[in-house]
């Protein structure tokens, strides 16, 4: 079950890691080039213009943009974030759904197997991937910036982990509204929107104290890059409250998989 699984899903892995990967390539290969005194200069001149409040959202008060590794702490690691939730809330709501809208359940009930372990095989498949598109991405960005100057080891090592803090729990949430439905048609609306929402609720939390009460309903704040940034250290409450939230998730759609009356 498990290699059928690494097979069914590699293709879009390997599609979402090269999305990820050219990104940041080109981000390298031009930054230099892009990135000289008079153009920081304008840069500089440009970022007066803004309100605290919304460089605060980015980050980018507490980081500069005039290298690479500066932009990867602003906003970089917001294309990161944002790219990882997706994948991984589309792998949650795919995983399992597509074995219905597929018509391949016929398939799967004809092997000795019971729900919970096709349930089982699918989230240690999008577990490992999701990892695995983590520490690619974390790799090759470690790789590029050796070679491309001056950067903190530590505080990057830490940043890299983030997406996992925001992309398991995402997996599992979307795994679990899966089980109400029955063709994957309708979740990816549903992946994409939740993801939106979320990153936006994080962001507007962040331009003033009056809505700062949002980071509560976001899933984002979870990987709180800017206490990263400035301490170089991990929340552990965010930690526990993620993995709190995959945990929970996963256990509920265990139960509702269970209860599902599937359509072969």
């Amino acid at each position: 079950m498990i290699k059928r699984e690494f097979k069914v899903n590699i293709k879009s892995f390997i599609i979402w890691t090269s999305i990820l990967i050219g990104m940041f390539l080109i981000v390298f290969l031009i930054y230099p080039y892009i990135i000289t005194d008079e153009t920081m200069t304008s840069l500089d001149e440009m970022m007066k213009i803004f309100p605290e409040e919304v460089l605060k959202a980015f980050n980018m008060d507490i980081a500069s943009i005039s290298t690479a590794y500066g932009w990867l702490k602003t906003e970089g690691f917001m294309f990161v974030l944002i790219i990882i939730g997706i994948y991984s809330s589309i792998l949650g709501s795919n995983i399992v759904l597509k074995e219905e809208s597929d018509k391949t359940i016929e398939y799967l009930h004809s092997l000795p197997v019971k729900r919970s372990q096709i349930m089982t095989s699918k989230i240690i498949v999008a577990v490992i991937y999701i990892f695995a598109i983590t520490l690619i991405l974390g790799i090759f960005n470690y790789v590029a910036l050796l070679l491309s100057g001056d950067f903190e080891h530590t505080q990057y090592i830490l940043l890299s982990i983030t997406p996992l803090f925001i992309g398991l729990p995402l997996f599992a949430i979307n795994l679990f509204i899966s089980t109400f439905l029955h063709k994957t048609r309708k979740t990816i609306g549903i992946s994409l929107g939740l993801v939106f929402l979320f990153y936006i609720l994080n962001v507007l939390s962040e331009l003033s104290t009056k809505v700062e009460f949002l980071k509560y309903f976001s899933i984002y704040t979870l990987a709180d890059t800017r206490n990263i940034i400035t301490n170089t250290k991990l929340n552990l409450t965010f930690v526990i409250i993620s993995l709190s939230i995959t945990l929970i998730f996963i256990i509920l759609s265990y139960v509702r998989y269970k209860k599902k009356e599937l359509i072969g």
